[in-house]
């Protein structure tokens, strides 16, 4: 079969000529790679190669073989991307870090790198900054200017929490839980406590005369306590594969993502609840208590005990950020190099952006998105 029989048989099936288009592109590319083959040696080869060409075109030109066209497409990346971020979809500020550094991206899309750290996470209310390298942790305002430094072996993992006026850090040293006066002082080793796993601990965020603290033990048991008092409020059964903690934003939940599940506490009695959802990545709290979870290929929103599917796609996803006003969520597809603004209210538009590692000088997790 020659590439004039292929494009005859092409031309021959009635579709849109943009499908036509590419189903021969798809076509001459099988015909480029294929190996010169004699035809009187081996007839049954070419019979077969040209049986392969028309069942690529009769597949790419079926409905079903659309569907599998347009999946592999999604999987290199969302068409009709921009080419750069040129604005952030709904104000705020968005922080990210990585192998570029820290960033600060405004929400007219200006972006200012505060340093080479390769983790942050944004103060309450946003005001200041924790960074941190592999060993040193570090206060900054957004500007870039650093207040404090504190040495340390393999930090990660720095999240920050408590009030305008008395803030507390906390902070993995290899499999050690720290936690730190948010003006550098008193950094203490919780070395009482069981071992810490690789997912960041996270700060109760309404508690307004104390400090609460959640993370997770090296067996998988999610424990609550008050690292000023050195109170332990509750400690869970364990789960396999913990991956990720997130707090609801009016204080009163408490959410672990796990390998094959999803868990929902009350955050005074420890209570669990099973959300039927596996494969879970990491999971956020939109600011008006909607939760977000990510699959390796998709973005679910829970509401209650109700599961939708907001975003899939057959290319990984990575990170989860909400917009300050609860409308939009971010997520990155690491190997398209793109991010993907999703809209969660007010409609179901996508927009995806390109060229992140360019921009950011590598591909950088999302820190948060903060008003």
């Amino acid at each position: 079969m020659s590439e004039r029989d292929a494009r005859r048989l092409l031309h021959s099936v009635p579709v849109d000529d943009a499908a036509q288009e590419r189903s021969w592109e798809l076509v001459r590319a099988a015909f480029a790679e294929r190996q010169p083959v004699a035809r009187r040696s081996r007839p049954r080869f070419a019979f077969a190669l040209a049986a392969v060409a028309i069942a690529m075109v009769a597949a790419a030109l079926s409905p079903p073989g659309r569907a599998v066209v347009d999946a592999v497409r999604r999987s290199i990346g969302i068409e009709h991307a921009a080419p750069a971020l040129f604005r952030l979809p709904s104000g705020g500020r968005l922080l990210v870090s990585g192998g570029g550094g820290t960033w600060i991206v405004a929400a007219d899309g200006s972006k200012r790198l505060l340093g080479d750290y390769t983790q942050a996470a944004w103060s309450p209310h946003g005001l200041y900054v924790v960074a941190a390298r592999s060993n040193e942790l570090a206060t900054l305002e957004p500007d870039g200017r650093v207040h404090w430094t504190l040495a340390r072996p393999a930090i990660r993992f720095p999240r920050w929490g408590g009030t305008h006026t008395d803030t507390r850090i906390a902070y993995l040293t290899t499999s050690r839980l720290h936690v730190v006066g948010g003006d550098g002082a008193g950094d203490v080793d919780a070395e009482g406590l069981p071992a810490a796993a690789r997912v960041a601990p996270a700060w109760e965020p309404t508690s307004a005369d104390r400090h609460v603290l959640a993370y997770v033990t090296t067996r998988g048991r999610v424990v609550v306590l008050d690292p000023d008092r050195g109170n332990v409020q509750w400690v869970s059964s364990g789960y396999a594969g913990p991956r990720a903690l997130a707090w609801s934003p009016d204080g009163k939940r408490l959410v672990l993502a796990a390998r094959s599940r999803v868990v929902v506490f009350d955050a005074r009695s420890g209570h669990a609840r099973v959300v039927p959802v596996e494969g879970a990545r990491t999971v956020a709290f939109a600011p008006d208590g909607r939760l977000a979870v990510l699959r390796r290929h998709a973005v679910l929103v829970v509401s209650g005990s109700r599961v939708r599917t907001l975003f899939a796609t057959s290319g990984p996803l990575a990170g989860l950020a909400w917009s300050p006003d609860s409308r939009w969520l971010l997520t990155a597809l690491p190997s398209a190099d793109q991010w993907a603004f999703l809209q969660v209210t007010g409609g179901h538009r996508v927009l995806a952006v390109s060229h992140i590692r360019a921009q950011f000088g590598g591909a950088p997790t999302l820190d948060g998105w903060i008003g």
